[in-house]
């Protein structure tokens, strides 16, 4: 029995996310207009984003299966949120490209190491909430910390001229905050799997303090179901389609769009529309299940036909899109992997659907980044073929089901 109710840990845990995500989407809102200040191309702001976010996912296949073995999920949550909070911080003082595209992944790598335990934890708790809502809240929380975050170093980015290191050390007092609350957190709930053999008890699989038995295989390395693999496929693909902010900002402020300084009230506002889209999302998924994500393929389309034109007011609106598109990314997507994978091998598939994902991810940074220095319309034809394809593998995945 824990000390917690289930709702009450999924609002501490947003707690937490809200201030991890004032630090790290804080800097994210402006890390096009940054790399472009130090000297870099839209190819490379396209690849660095790219990568940052194939690292995010990719190396959650080791630090997934890890958390499964050792049972250590708040160990690896606590470390991959100290790497975060102190990267964004540094990341305002470096003078050199090389630097910045360095700290820009490292700030990704500890969202790796953190993610699959974190997501772990969290599932046990929406077992009794819903896993769509628990998920969505859990999300809508995340973005009132992404939507204060921007809008903070846009205030201090007007405040002084544009000057970048101010406006991300301001970052690091948040940042102090997530890992106190977190080891508070922990001591009142060391095992938030509690909350799910509560609410459907089945067989017993070993706990953060316990081993696995001697000679036996861990339940890391069993078999994922075929179900999980098939939406994996789907998500792949859609995420290969999918243009990052990195790519949107610098059009904005290369095209002469938007002033630097704008950019992260826009991106506050995409979170504010992530918000919304995931808590929209997660309770029509709790009613009608996976087949709310046909949305995700359409709007995923949609953001380049927008956001890469030459008019503000259609630009905005695209990258409005891109949020809404997040929000059921960041939401919706990891209730459905809850739902399709049993507990003891929840955080090795969180892992491997984020290093599928990841390599996605990769390939959907320097393409986008590519095709925009070549031709737009191309860009736009290639990202709708890709999303048609996404859509046609959820149709297979579905009647599979």
């Amino acid at each position: 029995m824990t000390s917690m109710r289930p709702w009450r840990f999924v609002l501490w845990f947003g707690t937490v996310s809200l201030l991890a995500d004032f630090v790290y989407e804080g800097a994210r809102s402006v890390t096009g207009p940054l790399l472009a200040s130090l000297g870099a191309s839209a190819l490379v702001v396209g690849v660095v984003t790219g990568a940052g976010e194939a690292a995010a996912l990719g190396l959650r296949l080791v630090s997934g299966p890890l958390a499964d073995r050792t049972r250590r999920f708040w160990g690896l949550a606590i470390a991959g949120y100290a790497l975060t909070v102190v990267s964004v911080p540094l990341l305002g003082v470096v003078g050199t490209l090389w630097a910045a595209c360095v700290l820009v992944i490292a700030e990704r790598v500890g969202k790796a190491v953190r993610s699959p335990a974190k997501d772990a934890l969290l599932s046990h708790a929406t077992a009794s909430t819903g896993r769509g809502r628990g998920f969505a809240v859990h999300e809508a929380m995340d973005q009132v910390g992404a939507l204060v975050g921007p809008l903070v170093v846009a205030g201090v980015l007007a405040l002084t001229g544009g000057d970048y290191a101010p406006a991300l050390g301001v970052l690091a007092l948040p940042g102090v905050a997530v890992l106190v609350l977190l080891v508070w957190l922990r001591s009142r709930v060391p095992n938030p799997r509690s909350y799910e053999e509560e609410h459907a008890p089945h067989e017993h699989e070993p706990h953060e303090h316990e081993s696995a038995t001697p000679g036996s295989a861990p339940a890391a390395l069993s078999r994922l179901p075929r179900a999980f693999w098939r939406y994996a496929a789907f998500t792949a693909t859609t995420t290969a389609g999918f243009t990052t902010f990195g790519v949107l900002s610098y059009h904005l402020v290369e095209r002469h769009l938007l002033a630097a300084a704008w950019v992260p009230v826009l991106y506050a506002a995409a979170m504010a529309v992530d918000a919304l889209a995931a808590l929209a999302t997660g309770w029509l998924y709790d009613r009608h299940g996976a087949r709310v994500l046909v949305v995700l393929p359409v709007l995923a389309a949609v953001v380049p036909a927008l956001a890469f034109t030459r008019t503000v007011g259609l630009a905005v609106a695209g990258s409005l899109v891109w949020g809404a598109a997040m929000g059921i990314q960041e939401s919706t997507l990891r209730a459905t992997v809850a739902d399709l994978v049993p507990p003891g091998r929840r955080a090795t598939a969180y892992g491997v659907f984020a290093g599928v994902v990841g390599a996605a991810s990769l390939a959907g940074g320097a393409l986008t980044g590519a095709l925009y220095g070549t031709s737009i319309p191309a860009l736009i034809a290639v990202v709708a073929g890709v999303q048609a394809l996404a859509l046609v593998l959820l149709g297979v995945g579905a009647r599979a089901a």
